[in-house]
């Protein structure tokens, strides 16, 4: 079976990005393209100078949404994210102007080097789609997406996320070092930061709305998925390793991102192939790990359960 709603705008997005701009970082396209159809939202953890911020951007320019960008740093304030009321003397009253996180993506760059009040500052955003400034709430635009970078917690001048912000980001991944041969092409024809203005938009907020629509109404879970979602979630509870396993969120996130992961493949229903593909990028960022297992890599751990949970017959 095929799907009935336009994933092939999405798939051209991908397509373009990847063959004209982000050469070998099809994977962090894919969970990139995975947060947008669910309607959740993705951090990238990596190192320095690696491309995190040149994919927020080229998915911001293909995209045609409007886009907000705030460099994070430890003397930032919430209102630097969120806004603030200025009072204006012409009419005696105070004014709300509004900040970076009213745009349909906003880029929160280096978030790790923000102090965690400010970090707080996006947790209503992220939940509720809407931010309450001075006792105000205001509606936040749709679609909207958080897209976070961070540094790795050992290098100097960070601060680690809290778990009930990371159980927030539907998506967290890595970018790595390009394949050689990519990577001499890139030292030879310098950065294309300057290059991604010229992106022409693929596809618009309408396009997106609907197939996030096609996502949620189209696309079949069935009830053995849905029973293989559980057996991995409750895997994470059990498991020796690890202190806090995965909350209900994860589980819904889980299957919303294989929801949307099948929609990509051009299918009506939901395989365990798919949610075994994002369930490292859904799961593992999530994880608190026990005392004496702290230094283990959690995609590794999950990986693990995976392989020791029974897949269904669908």
């Amino acid at each position: 079976m095929t799907i009935n709603a336009p994933n092939h705008l999405i798939n051209k997005m991908l397509a373009t990005l990847s063959r004209d701009f982000l050469q070998g970082k099809e994977e962090v396209l894919r969970l990139v393209a995975i947060a947008l159809l669910s309607g959740g939202h993705i951090l990238i953890e990596d190192l320095p100078g690696l491309g995190k911020t040149t994919v927020a951007l080229a998915l911001a320019g293909s995209t045609g949404l409007s886009f907000g960008r705030v460099q994070c740093t430890s003397d930032m304030l919430p209102s630097d994210i969120t806004g603030l009321s200025v009072f204006n003397r012409e009419n005696g009253h105070f004014t709300f102007m509004p900040g970076a996180v009213f745009n349909n993506i906003v880029l929160l760059d280096e978030i790790n080097r923000a102090m965690p009040r400010t970090q707080s500052a996006v947790l209503e955003a992220m939940e509720e789609r809407r931010v309450t400034v001075e006792g105000v709430t205001h509606l936040l635009p749709d679609p909207f997406i958080v897209f976070a970078t961070q540094n790795p917690t050992d290098q100097s001048g960070t601060y680690p996320l809290p778990e009930s912000q990371l159980d927030r980001f539907l998506i967290c991944t890595g970018i790595g070092y390009p394949p050689p041969h990519l990577e001499k092409m890139i030292i030879s024809g310098g950065g294309i930061r300057e290059r991604i203005s010229d992106i022409i938009p693929v596809v618009s907020a309408c396009d997106i709305i609907k197939a996030r629509n096609a996502v949620h109404n189209d696309v079949f879970l069935s009830d053995k998925v849905v029973g293989y979602i559980h057996d991995l979630v409750m895997a994470t509870r059990n498991s020796t390793m690890i202190q806090t396993g995965l909350s209900t969120r994860a589980a819904i996130n889980l299957a919303q991102a294989s929801r949307s992961a099948a929609f990509l493949e051009g299918r009506l229903f939901v395989a365990p192939e798919d949610v075994k593909g994002v369930a490292v990028a859904v799961c593992a960022h999530r994880l608190v790990l026990r005392p004496d297992y702290e230094g283990f890599d959690r995609g590794d751990i999950i990986r693990k359960l995976i392989a020791d949970t029974p897949l269904p017959l669908v």
